[in-house]
């Protein structure tokens, strides 16, 4: 049975403009011109306010009309046809559209702005890259046509890290469909032996076994009876190798431990990614650019926001003019009515824009404050085991701010101290309750595992039951599978994996 009621509901719903300012909370400063280049391209009624005089400093007067221009009468009512010939209430105030916007208070602070000397891009050297590398080598080879196809789509298959991870077969269907080439396995074994013999070497080995056994079969010294007992400890023992089980190794190759310990030794020096060297993607990856500036002057720290990305964004003089030559109109027609609703569009558009860049840079400011108050200690003296426990709440509360506005802030934003440049998630850490009930930070706890082990005794490390043993001493309440968790987290294996000769 179909049943008609009527409900009431509270629904709680972003405007356009607070979804436009939590995905610009999200870019970091590194990406936000590219952003606002893009909105300036979408958008002509937005323009980029700020500009270099010839003396490289930066102009920030207002965009001035001529003297004798007189400006369009403030609150005029202008009427729009819409489609069907009716007329459309759009109230025009022109002294919204008019007037400057106000600029922003950090853009008021010459520390925010960045030398106009200082080269904007970061210079990365031009070179060739991994599979012009090797495709260079292939030309050395005296190869038939058919060995060279096999060989390039052999090449084309290697990844980054210089292994050759896909299938024979696979490669083999891949000639055929795409070289119309029909060849066996055989064939591309051959043409693989060739190209193992590409610098670095391990260049297209199918695992890390294979890899290491190739550096080892090349090596200068590839006579001596280290590097032979090496040969034979990847070749034969690769398993024991990998799970350090060195008493057996010496059994199996029936040597010493200071001979098993040269050839491990040599082991230890190889590649295992040969392909990493040249991969420069990786390398451009590296570069960070911070969101944040906190100096120390005298003891007293200062905040400053990075605004080098965030040019100064203004109205477009051109719409300004368009918007006054339209108020000059005697008679307006139709198309000139549908083009001041399109301009009003426009620059309102432009309005939300500048509005939302500037909600921004206030909250990313109010948040770092918040953040760098919370563990003033750390910014200091660059110690870790200053910081204090901080959770997103925290700040949230400091702030005012929503918990996943203060998300939005943290998640991939840099700030750059005297000790180095930091993530700002980097600062969010749980607590831990010591024996004295005091709060301590469980990056501080990190922070005193990583110095054990690293001060541990290399040929006996430190189990977790005893690292647990040793923080229990020192006052953490600390479980053994806590211990577990807090070295993975810090990418340091199991002890016997850390075990050396």
């Amino acid at each position: 049975m179909l049943n008609q009621n009527l409900s009431q509901k509270l629904l709680q719903k972003l405007s356009p403009q607070q979804i436009q300012l939590m995905k610009l909370l999200q870019v970091p400063t590194a990406q936000l011109e590219q952003r606002i280049k893009e909105e300036i391209e979408s958008n002509p009624a937005l323009d980029d306010g700020m500009e270099n005089t010839e003396d490289g400093t930066y102009d920030q007067t207002p965009e001035n009309t001529n003297e004798g221009d007189e400006m369009p009468t403030e609150g005029e009512e202008i009427k729009l046809a819409d489609d069907n010939g009716g007329e459309v209430d759009d109230s025009l105030d022109f002294s919204d559209y008019y007037d400057d916007d106000e600029v922003a208070a950090y853009k008021l602070k010459d520390s925010n702005y960045p030398d106009p000397d200082e080269e904007r891009t970061i210079p990365i050297a031009v070179e060739s890259s991994f599979h012009e590398h090797l495709t260079d080598q292939l030309g050395l080879l005296d190869l038939d046509e058919r060995e060279h196809k096999i060989a390039t789509q052999i090449i084309g298959s290697i990844d980054e890290d210089g292994y050759l991870r896909r299938e024979t077969e696979a490669i083999v269907d891949d000639l055929a469909f795409a070289q119309n080439v029909f060849a066996n396995e055989d064939e591309l074994e051959h043409v693989l032996k060739l190209i193992h013999t590409f610098d670095p070497p391990g260049i297209g080995a199918r695992d890390l076994q294979e890899c290491l056994l190739i550096q080892l079969q090349r090596h200068e010294h590839h006579h001596d009876p280290h590097i032979q007992n090496a040969i034979r400890i990847i070749r034969d023992h690769f398993e024991q190798f990998t799970k350090k089980h060195y008493e057996k190794l010496e059994k199996s190759l029936n040597i010493s431990g200071e001979e098993l310990k040269h050839s491990i030794d040599a082991i230890l020096k190889l590649n295992p990614k040969p392909g990493s060297g040249y991969n420069s993607s990786s390398r451009s990856n590296q570069y960070v650019t911070p969101d944040f500036f906190i100096t120390n002057t005298n003891g007293e720290l200062q905040l400053t926001l990075n605004a080098r990305n965030a040019p100064e964004l203004r109205i477009s003089q051109n719409f300004k003019e368009m918007l006054q030559s339209y108020d000059k109109s005697k008679k307006k027609t139709r198309e000139q009515k549908e083009a001041v609703l399109f301009i009003k569009q426009k620059i309102d558009s432009a309005k939300w824009f500048i509005d939302a860049i500037q909600q921004r840079q206030q909250t990313l400011m109010k948040t770092m404050r918040a953040l760098m108050e919370h563990q003033y200690d750390f910014f200091l003296t660059g110690d870790e085991t200053s910081l204090k426990p901080m959770i997103l709440k925290d700040i949230a509360e400091k702030t005012g701010l929503d918990i996943s506005t203060v998300s939005r802030v943290a998640n991939s934003k840099y700030v750059q101290t005297e000790f180095g440049t930091f993530s700002l998630k980097y600062f969010f850490s749980e607590s831990l309750q010591t024996d004295s009930g005091e709060e301590v930070s469980t990056r501080e706890v990190k922070s005193i595992l990583s110095d054990m082990i690293g001060k541990e005794s290399k040929r006996r490390p430190l189990s977790d039951q005893k690292l647990m043993e040793v923080l229990n001493e020192k006052g953490y309440n600390i479980a053994r599978r806590t211990v577990a968790k807090y070295r993975e987290q810090l990418n340091i294996p199991v002890a016997r994996l850390r075990k050396q000769l």
